[in-house]
């Protein structure tokens, strides 16, 4: 008889840290550039030379974890990790074991809610530790070669590393979501997943619903995007289900998903850690923390995303809506709160940065403009707040709001001199927008008859043609006011 599981899931999340140099080398840390041209003679492990700890690695770690509220080591030790690999060319990994820079902590994560337009539940995920590692190289497999780059050797590694605490490939996604978001914020890393600053490999086992003991796990490897976590989670939890129903058992080994089949295959067996054979490296001292500086790390670090969307809820009043998009980037927050020093108008002034400001940065990138993000376009947040302002003081209508807003993000000028140059003030011509209302009524008897039924969106069909003639001049609050006039009037 089949047996009804629950799976178990643990993370292993490597965030490159957004450092010059490297973790024990000056050797730099540029995407993208020739095969082997930024890799140093201690990146190589050429006899001779001694690895020297880059500091700012230290830091951003710290940061990080004061972010989590993580247990920050007072000492912290690098040792090796003996393994033969191609991609090694010491034949060993520079990492932490016993002893590593944070311990325990906790992300709080934001599962999806029942629609798009929902706030799900919150929950907590338990971290085991963060610690540094040094990157190996990458191997590139061709038709009938591998090619060994060693840019990528000595890369400073941010290992984050969460206890058996999610059940689901969607606990797993939310909790990755939520990470990289915490991370980006802090300025400890970019996250870009294609340039392989941050992967992530899954453990999942399965055990009987309402068990403790943890099952037989495996390890789920090249997972280089959110999407390959997700499918590569649930494969798993099928497979595994198929076995153990079949009367078979979980072999702990390390299999590697296949983007373009769908599915994984097996590595290797599971190693332990006895396997690598640890020892403190010789060359490198321990790592004596400082109070005082990791107080002053700590000081440092911005609000963090799920904070800042709360309070963005409770003091200004935004939906759900609004703030689930202008938290997940700081810059945008940044923009926000700058435009409200113009004008406070909290909602329509992240109604036009959610909106409209990311509809124009999304149309500059197709067209394969420079100009990709806030930080770099020619509207800045008093533009947005000037915009808002001069439309609630009924300067110019909404409708014509858009039409402003367009112009501006592509020439920088501000809106009050658009409207001027333009002539796009509001009309307030009470006879000549009582001449065209009383066209429209003419016009059009069934949008009357059914106003006067009871319907008033029925007014909207009035209304339209008074806009067109104005070319969106007229005031909106005076033609709502003179067509209802008119038709009770009438």
């Amino acid at each position: 008889m089949n047996k009804e599981w629950e799976s178990v899931i643990g993370l292993e999340v490597h965030v490159q840290l957004s450092t010059e140099s490297k973790i024990f080398s000056n050797a730099p840390t540029k995407f993208g550039q020739e095969q082997n041209s930024q890799a140093s003679l201690v990146d190589l492990g050429l006899p001779g030379v001694l690895p020297v700890l880059n500091e700012k690695t230290i830091e951003m770690a710290i940061k990080f974890g004061c972010a989590i509220d993580a247990e920050i080591s007072s000492k912290a030790i690098f040792a090796r990790k003996n393994y033969f690999y191609p991609d090694s060319p010491k034949n060993y990994q520079l990492t932490q074991n016993e002893e590593p820079l944070c311990v325990g902590g906790k992300v709080e994560i934001e599962l999806p809610g029942p629609s798009r337009n929902v706030e799900g539940d919150h929950r907590w995920v338990s971290l085991n530790r963060i610690h540094l590692e040094e990157d190996p190289g990458k191997l590139t497999h061709e038709a009938f070669e591998t090619v060994i780059d060693f840019n990528r050797a000595g890369v400073p590694l941010a290992e984050i590393v969460t206890e058996p605490d999610m059940s689901s490939s969607t606990e797993a996604v939310a909790f990755l979501n939520c990470l990289r978001n915490m991370i980006v914020y802090a300025g400890i890393s970019d996250c870009d997943m294609e340039k392989g600053q941050l992967r992530c490999d899954a453990n999942v086992s399965l055990r009987p619903v309402g068990t403790e003991k943890l099952g037989t796990r495996t390890e789920m490897k090249n997972l280089n995007s959110i999407s390959n976590v997700k499918a590569a989670i649930e494969y798993e939890i099928d497979r595994q289900t198929e076995v153990l129903n079949g009367g078979g058992s979980i072999t702990q080994e390390t299999r590697r998903w296949d983007v373009e089949s769908g599915s994984s295959f097996s590595l290797r067996s599971k190693e332990e850690a006895h396997d690598y054979r640890y020892f403190p490296d010789p060359d490198l001292m321990p790592v004596q923390m400082d109070r005082s500086r990791i107080n002053e790390l700590e000081a440092e670090l911005p609000e963090r995303p799920l904070d800042k969307q709360r309070r963005y809820q409770e003091a200004f009043k935004l939906p759900f809506t609004l703030t689930s998009v202008l938290c997940v980037n700081r810059e945008l927050c940044e923009f926000f709160e700058d435009a409200l020093q113009t004008y406070e108008a909290p909602k329509q002034v992240a109604n036009y940065i959610t909106n409209d400001l990311l509809r124009e940065l999304s149309a500059a990138s197709e067209h394969g403009d420079s100009a990709l993000d806030v930080g770099q376009c020619k509207l800045t947040p008093a533009h947005i707040g000037t915009l808002a302002k001069i439309i609630d003081e009924g300067i110019i209508s909404k409708q014509i709001g858009k039409e402003v807003f367009s112009e501006m993000f592509v020439t920088g000028e501000m809106p009050d001199a658009i409207v001027e140059k333009k002539g796009l003030k509001q009309s307030d011509d009470t006879d000549e927008i009582e001449a065209l209302c009383l066209e429209a009524i003419a016009g059009n008897s069934k949008a009357v008859g059914q106003y006067k039924e009871g319907n008033t969106k029925a007014l909207n069909a009035l209304k339209g043609p008074v806009m067109k003639a104005t070319k969106g001049k007229a005031n909106p609050a005076m033609l709502d006011d003179l067509l209802k006039k008119l038709i009770n009037k009438g």
